[in-house]
């Protein structure tokens, strides 16, 4: 195990909860999980209406597709609510529900895997494994259904179908070399969830993610015997096709799919936090269409089953809203921090800069860099891969574009309107051209790097 993750991983798992919240500036923040990102619109009504009469009214996207609630004074009562709808199945695995499954699975393609019904599995075996509840909150699982989206955000123990009758299971973003059919999937995801903690055991370490093992490769031979099958050829874990490794994408927003008179729409949620009003739209636009929603892990929402001859009035709807519909809006591909006042170590109301700066951006283009603004050296949140960071110091921003550690400074010391010049600079000049037949629908996003704080988005 690296230096860094030994001095990071010398303290309790703070990870925050929807019952265990993060004491933060504004108040307790609260992480609700969404195993799969699949919310019906009864549960999102309980949601808002928790955030409006419990929080600060904000609800927040994160990056594994969870739902985060701001200024939360009774967890208690947040408990009772959400358990009521069926979001709290366990007290005392509710934190390593983590679950990040293929947004568009059966939207635009039948796909190789059921990814609803793995997901359920997978989630009912992590709930009824008891040591799984000594996981960190930072442990992921993924459930790909076969185009590679959810497979690159590297997640601790994933699943990803090779054809209809075979699934590889990955840890740590990397095939194992391990083959099981569908219906033995989930319960491959959990047997390799226990041997991660076994051979942690082993190692005498407290590390929470797969890849801070010693020796990750004990970890993948261990699973193979233990199932008994093994592939002489292992698979390699690659972005969707026409698309660099380390390319970053903006989420999809939009008409998404079309399929059988239905369409699958993208919406997006500005700087990653949905208004009640907001909330409301997007209910509204469910319960006219399939009565649920699925969440993403590039803060944005999908809507699926909404009638072709009336998506676009809805998409005028939610766009008025405030909501992100179209892929040129300057705010497609821009995160942020929490900021000031949400967080103490903050130098600077990252969201507030954000949102002014942004507004006065150009429409973006295919290839456009993604921009993440930061309050402090922390950095959290930033994702993997070239970005624009707009990094808050005691006199001012700095704009720098470019891969971590890789970076071209813009602009030093500088004030909002300056960086609103720099990043819009940065952005085409740091963009990369789309190759040829390059996926536009599902699975384009952030990568999250999550080394470096105790919240599953960095935040």
């Amino acid at each position: 195990m690296s230096e860094g993750f030994a001095s990071e991983r010398d303290r309790p798992d703070a990870c925050p909860g929807a019952l265990q919240v993060h004491p933060a500036a504004d108040g307790g923040l609260a992480r609700i999980r969404v195993p799969g990102g699949m919310l019906s619109t009864e549960q999102l009504r309980v949601l808002v209406t928790a955030a409006e009469e419990l929080g600060n009214s904000t609800v927040e996207l994160t990056s594994r597709a969870n739902l985060q609630l701001r200024g939360v004074e009774s967890p208690e009562e947040l408990g009772r609510r959400i358990g009521a709808v069926g979001l709290l199945p366990s007290l005392t695995h509710e934190r390593v529900r983590n679950i990040v499954a293929s947004p568009g699975a059966g939207l635009d393609d039948p796909g190789w895997l059921s990814v609803p019904r793995a997901v359920r599995e997978l989630d009912r075996g992590v709930c009824s494994a008891p040591r799984l509840a000594e996981l960190s909150g930072r442990f992921l699982f993924t459930v790909d259904d076969g185009r590679g989206d959810v497979s690159r955000l590297r997640g601790d123990v994933g699943l990803l179908p090779l054809d209809v009758g075979t699934v590889a299971v990955l840890l740590g973003g990397n095939d194992s070399g391990v083959r099981v059919g569908p219906a033995d999937a989930a319960d491959a995801a959990v047997v390799a969830a226990e041997e991660f903690l076994a051979e942690r055991d082993r190692q005498g370490g407290s590390v929470w993610r797969v890849a801070e093992l010693d020796t990750p490769g004990n970890l993948a031979g261990t699973l193979r015997a233990r199932t008994g099958t093994a592939e002489d050829t292992v698979v390699e874990v690659t972005p969707l096709s026409g698309v660099r490794r380390d390319q970053q994408e903006k989420p999809s927003v939009g008409v998404l799919a079309r399929t059988r008179g239905e369409v699958a729409l993208g919406l997006g949620a500005p700087l990653g936090r949905l208004s009640p009003a907001q909330m409301h739209s997007i209910i509204r636009a469910a319960e006219a269409a399939s009565g649920a929603v699925r969440l993403t892990p590039w803060r944005t929402v999908v809507l699926p089953g909404v009638d072709e001859h009336e998506h676009q009035s809805w998409l005028s709807e939610l766009h008025s809203c405030g909501l992100i519909v179209d892929p040129s809006s300057p705010f497609n591909g821009v995160t942020a921090c929490a900021g000031d006042p949400g967080c103490a170590k903050s130098l600077a109301d990252v969201h507030r800069d954000a949102a002014y700066s942004t507004a006065r951006g150009a429409p973006v283009a295919p290839g456009d860099l993604p921009v993440h603004w930061v309050g402090c050296s922390r950095r959290c949140g930033r994702p993997r891969g070239p970005v624009v960071e707009v990094l808050a110091g005691s006199s001012g921003y700095r704009v720098s574009s470019g891969a971590r550690g890789d970076e071209v400074t813009r602009v030093h010391d500088a004030g909002v309107e300056t960086v609103a010049e720099a990043v819009e600079d940065a952005r085409r000049s740091g963009a990369v051209a789309p190759a040829a037949g390059s996926h536009g629908g599902f699975g384009t996003g952030h990568v999250n790097s999550d080394q470096e704080t105790t919240n599953e988005d960095d935040r």
